[in-house]
């Protein structure tokens, strides 16, 4: 259980400096005339996923969930996976990446990297990984509860994302062949 404790928290201490590196960004894209939408919802995405760490150990401590390898170490992997994938849209956004909805005028869309492949890939490590770490120490309701969630708040989040692009009048349907895009930043640095 100790190792698995050590995940979460280290898990907790990648949002803080994701935090710290969000709201530099934040501050940046902001002096540039960035203009923020879903402030709404973000406190209630911040809110669900400090609910997810503390699920996984509160479940895994308080329901004496056993470690089962053949669930455990997959799910450890997907959880490692997730990670990669989570730090390689934020290195591929750079000074653009941020936690908040932020659009900064003139900017081109990315196109580059992983969102050469997927509309929103970070959203895809967050499901992943939102459904993984519990797993890996037996947190089924943590796990469905936390991936039920996310499920309604990426909705939200999304079509957030969508209405900000238009409104900054950015395509946020791609033509036919086009490569996706993030949808929320650009290239250029900030």
């Amino acid at each position: 259980m100790f190792w698995y404790t050590t995940l979460v928290l280290s898990v907790a201490a990648e949002r803080i400096a994701e935090l710290a590196v969000s709201r530099r960004n934040a501050r940046r894209a902001l002096a540039r005339g960035g203009v923020e939408a879903g402030r709404g919802h973000y406190p209630v995405m911040v809110a669900l996923h400090s609910a997810l760490l503390a699920g996984c150990l509160g479940e895994a401590w308080l329901a004496g969930r056993p470690f089962v390898p053949l669930l455990g170490w997959p799910m450890f992997a997907a959880v490692c996976a997730a990670q990669a994938l989570r730090w390689w849209c934020i290195t591929s956004l750079g000074r653009c990446w941020n936690t908040r909805v932020l659009v900064v005028p003139g900017l081109p869309l990315v196109s580059r990297s992983p969102y050469r492949f997927l509309d929103h890939p970070n959203y895809l490590a967050v499901a992943v990984e939102g459904a993984a770490l519990p797993l890996v120490y037996g947190a089924w309701w943590t796990a469905a509860g936390f991936t039920a969630a996310n499920g309604l708040l990426m909705v939200v989040r999304i079509r957030c994302e969508d209405r900000a692009l238009s409104s900054a009048g950015r395509a946020t349907v791609r033509p036919a062949g086009a490569a996706p895009s993030d949808g929320l930043t650009g290239d250029a640095p900030l």
